[in-house]
């Protein structure tokens, strides 16, 4: 047995390619390209023209938005820098009555001792002198006495003041414990009441339904005495009919032997 030739014909492609020829082209050239239509330069200048008045309508609207805006920011500044002025203003104001007090308070305090100094030079004896300055620190030492009695009453009125309150707190606050026990206590003695009323009314349809158990089940036993009397009379006459109709029968049977 010889081998079987399995050899395959082999075909240069680049070869086969070439005896095809030159493939067809399935789209535009470079010539088509290169010959497409194209617009005049006047046709292009329109085009230009046109563009240009888009752009400048835009622009104009724009403008007229940016001018809005400008007006309103101006419109919103004008407001901030007159509430910042009322605010310096005010300011202003309070520093300068502070300072027309304090030159108030320094004058008066020179007229005083502008005061004492022309009494003391006024007055030729020192006795005069020293009488004056002695009832100025009477009066300053009555004044110290007087502010300090007044401290001391507001100190024991509210002193006096937090105590009532804190004694008013602690009423309210056992008067509202007193009421919760209270609550508490009558929710306990409904609930008792209730569960009672509960188990008696339970206790009484029980023995209600016990009696109407008993009156029942008599009712059935009658009722079931009678039906079983009837049952039985019944009984008794279809039992005295039959032995009639025997008798009957027997008696016409020996009339026709004897015939």
């Amino acid at each position: 047995m010889g081998k079987r030739d399995n050899r395959v014909a082999y075909i240069n492609p680049i070869a086969a390619a070439r005896a095809r020829g030159p493939a067809q082209a399935s789209g535009p050239t470079i010539q088509d390209y290169l010959s497409r239509p194209r617009p005049t330069w006047e046709e292009l200048k329109e085009q230009l023209e046109k563009k240009k008045k888009g752009s400048r309508a835009l622009a104009d609207f724009e403008d007229k938005m940016n001018e809005k805006w400008r007006k309103e920011l101006a419109k919103h500044r004008a407001k901030l820098l007159t509430d910042k002025d009322r605010d310096k203003k005010s300011v202003d104001r309070e520093k300068e009555d502070k300072k027309e007090k304090k030159e108030k308070k320094k004058k008066e305090k020179k007229k005083s001792s502008r005061h004492s100094s022309s009494s003391s030079s006024s007055s030729s004896s020192s006795d005069s002198s020293s009488s004056s300055s002695s009832e100025s620190e009477d009066e300053d030492r009555k004044k110290s006495t007087k502010k300090k009695r007044k401290r001391k009453k507001t100190s024991a009125r509210r002193a006096s003041d937090s105590l009532e309150e804190d004694s008013e707190k602690r009423k309210q606050i056992k008067e509202e414990l007193d009421r919760d026990e209270d609550e508490k206590v009558f929710r306990k003695k409904r609930k008792a009441e209730r569960s009672h009323k509960y188990s008696s009314s339970e206790s009484a349809v029980d023995s209600d339904g016990e009696e109407m158990g008993e009156a029942k089940k008599k009712k059935r036993s009658s009722e079931e005495e009678k039906f079983s009397e009837k049952s039985k009379k019944k009984r008794k006459k279809k039992h005295k009919k039959h032995g009639r109709k025997k008798k009957k029968k027997a008696a016409s049977q020996s009339d026709s032997d004897f015939s």
